[in-house]
């Protein structure tokens, strides 16, 4: 499960560490009660952690796509946080760092689609500004639209002959992507859980 760990590149564990170290120098700065610089403490630190959950792999596809431990979760209550706006600005950021580290090219607009678009709707989670839970379901809404566009319109030839290639898309994508919303989704009901995110927001916004 975390053999994926020790498959990241060394230029990725670079700017993660990088990121990470922005963040503890936010921190530690003077001026750390401003909005933006908590702000970009709070997203350097969700990025980096939602990258490196992502390569704790419960199972993957063949074709593209894995279950991993709540990898999306960090992204999610970043959006929670500070809003749509930001959570997509995240999101986006994330989806190249993705694209970087496993570049699959079939066309440049596949790439837009599969990467900064997919995983920047993530930040639709918040438009939901009181339920995390609901914020989830929104942001994983977002990233399913895209790679069903994307396999529709890229991928339509794997499709099982005479079986349409909108279902076949749809069925695929959730086959990876509803365990790991699903998985977030009873993280965010856990009462201690859900207080300390609530307490976050409070401070942070």
């Amino acid at each position: 499960m975390f053999e994926g760990l020790f498959k990241i590149k060394p230029l990725l564990w670079a700017l993660l560490g990088a990121m990470v170290l922005l963040a503890v120098f936010l921190i530690k700065s003077p001026e750390n009660k401003k909005f933006n610089t908590k702000k970009i403490t709070m997203a350097s630190l969700c990025i980096a952690l939602s990258f490196v959950l992502s390569y704790i792999k419960i199972f993957k596809l063949p074709q593209g796509g894995s279950i991993t431990l709540g990898s999306l979760m960090p992204l999610f209550i970043f959006a929670y946080i500070y809003g749509a706006r930001d959570g997509i600005m995240a999101g986006a950021v994330y989806g190249i760092m993705q694209f970087i580290q496993e570049p699959y090219i079939v066309h440049w607009s596949q790439v837009m689609i599969d990467y900064p678009l997919a995983f920047g709707a993530l930040g639709l989670a918040g438009l939901s500004k009181k339920s995390l839970p609901l914020g989830i379901l929104l942001g994983g809404t977002g990233r399913l639209f895209f790679h069903v566009i994307s396999g529709v319109v890229f991928f339509g030839s794997y499709a099982p002959e005479g079986q349409n290639v909108l279902i076949y898309s749809l069925v695929y994508n959730l086959t990876y992507l509803l365990p790991d919303l699903l998985l977030c989704v009873v993280i965010a009901f856990i009462t201690q859980f859900k207080n300390a995110i609530n307490r976050l927001k409070t401070q942070n916004v």
